[in-house]
């Protein structure tokens, strides 16, 4: 049967009958895709000239009975379809019923990118127009979804349509295709870390250095291939190679080149990170409020604060945009950093927040008014939350992290951060944590430092609306002084049983002041690892 459908139809010489049968359920039952594609094939070198999209017989009355279906049906079936060939079959039956329709209305959820649409929207041809546009939009939606390849096989019918007719449409398709090629990547492969293929790398420079006029491009497509490129370490191209147009006419090519070049710079010596202070700049005036003064109806000036500004080479919401489509750790890092940094030199910063490279920023601004430290406080807070959903076992980024909540007066926070920060990089304390994780924030672990804060560690001892059973770790304590405070403490309160607690803690042969420093530092030890171990099965 599917043999004499084939041969019905590459007899016949009128092609809307053949489209009819073609587009008949029976036709796409009995015959699989590769033997409705070569079908096309003949057909097409039979008669060259012969348009695929070509409409039907309008007359309702001049269809055949078999192909007579409800149009609400077929419109169902076309929201429904994500295979090209059915799609393209259903539009040319619902053409043949009606011309007075444009099926690309047909659901609110096909959305095609407004830089496009008018060039979609301007083909003259209707079931042309229509095509292109639902492949588009189908395409697009199922990239999102991450259903890569029925968007690929979509992207792949709409490019071969529209070649024959639009060079424009046919680069927005390329362009198009490109991204989808990155995501599926990123998405695939490029998660175990696998580079991807050097094909993809020279379309994306390609792209990159495109300069067609009156193509219609699409903004997320120059932030992906930037982000792209500096998450596989690029930094070569970016630095060195990159045409020096587009560094004034991209700004997402020009933060791309700063950050590479800085990173580049990183071990060398301090004066010569030139590429770093001009990455600060950029981001200050990123950051930075744009005021205006406007008299009101009583005569007064009033000066008006504008939170977006324009007066950098984007938007702060256009740059956490486009950082959150970075995972490359070191970038991310450094971006960290710089933060950081902005959101430290504020004058009334009470506890600083600590980060890796952060000596490599200025240390002041020239006109701190300008810049909106709390966009910046926003954004230092939701880059962490980022950056951690990429990698929760950095632990330059949880010490970030908890500074943020200690600063913020939520120790309980801060401290399953900072427990969490030293259990990453000492095997859950098996090991010693090392000396630079800890700083003088940490205030619940005063022993860790290098000179113990006695002040913090009797401020926080003094505390009695506290419900954490502190005289239950006092096996944890190592320093004498520290002892010695609390027995103090105890029998100043009256509190008998703990007091005790603690002259026993004090009173074990291992802590005596006499034992030699090897003794003192192993006992010490012990008691680390035992108290990091048992705060550590309590917070997590």
């Amino acid at each position: 049967m599917a043999a004499f459908l084939k041969n019905v139809c590459l007899g016949l010489e009128d092609l809307q009958y053949v489209f009819m049968i073609s587009s008949h359920e029976l036709f796409i039952t009995l015959l699989k895709d590769e033997e409705r594609k070569l079908l096309v094939d003949q057909m097409r070198k039979r008669s060259p000239r012969v348009n695929l999209c070509i409409k039907p017989v309008t007359s309702f009355y001049d269809i055949p009975a078999s192909a007579s279906v409800n149009i609400g049906q077929l419109e169902h079936q076309l929201i429904l379809s994500v295979d090209p060939w059915r799609i393209r079959q259903i539009l040319i039956e619902l053409h043949g019923m009606t011309s007075e329709r444009q099926f690309w209305t047909v659901s609110n959820k096909w959305e095609v990118p407004s830089v496009y649409s008018g060039v979609i929207l301007g083909i003259k041809d209707n079931l042309t127009r229509d095509l292109v546009y639902i492949l588009m939009a189908k395409g697009l939606h199922c990239s999102i979804v991450k259903d890569f390849s029925h968007a690929k096989q979509l992207f792949a019918a709409c490019l071969e349509l529209v070649t024959e007719f639009s060079p424009k449409l046919r680069q927005v398709m390329l362009n198009e295709m490109l991204l989808l090629d990155i995501h599926t990547h990123e998405a695939g492969t490029g998660q175990s870390g696998e580079r991807p293929p050097s094909d993809l790398i020279s379309r994306v420079r390609g792209y990159l250095e495109m300069r067609l006029p009156d193509i219609p491009l699409r903004q997320v497509i120059a932030e992906e291939c930037v982000a792209f490129m500096l998450n596989w370490r690029e930094n070569e191209y970016l630095t060195l190679q990159v045409p020096a147009f587009l560094l004034q006419s991209n700004p997402y090519v020009k933060l791309g080149q700063l950050l590479a070049a800085t990173i580049k710079e990183l071990p060398g010596p301090k004066e010569s990170r030139r590429t770093a202070k001009d990455l600060w700049e950029v981001v200050v005036q990123i950051c930075s409020v744009s005021s205006q003064h406007k008299r009101g109806n009583d005569g007064r000036v009033s000066l008006i604060k504008q939170r977006e500004s324009t007066l950098g080479i984007m938007y702060r919401s256009e740059l956490l945009s486009f950082i959150k489509k970075l995972r490359e750790p070191l970038v991310l890092t450094i971006i960290l950093s710089l933060f950081v940094k902005l959101h430290n030199v504020r004058e009334d910063i009470v506890n600083d927040i600590t980060a890796e490279h952060i000596s490599i920023w200025p240390s002041s601004i020239p006109n701190l008014q300008s810049v909106d430290f709390e966009a910046v406080a926003i954004t230092v807070k939701e880059l962490v939350r980022y950056a951690l959903s990429i990698n929760p076992n950095n632990y330059s980024w949880l010490i970030i992290q908890a500074d943020i909540y200690f600063a913020t007066n939520q120790y309980s926070a801060a401290l399953h951060y900072y427990l969490q920060a030293g259990a990453v990089c000492s095997d859950f304390f098996n090991k010693a944590v090392p000396p630079d994780v800890y700083t003088d924030q940490v205030a619940i672990l005063c022993q860790f430092l290098r000179e113990i804060d006695y002040k913090t560690a009797f401020k926080s001892l003094q505390e009695q609306n506290s419900h954490d059973a502190m005289d239950s770790y006092y096996d944890y304590i190592w320093d004498v002084t520290i002892l010695e405070y609390l027995t103090y403490l105890h029998h100043k309160r009256g509190e008998t049983d703990k007091r005790q607690i603690a002259i026993k803690a004090i009173g074990q042969t291992e802590l005596n002041a006499s034992n030699p420093e090897e003794v003192l530092q192993l006992a010490a030890q012990r008691r680390k690892k035992k108290f990091l171990q048992a705060m550590a099965k309590l917070y997590f």
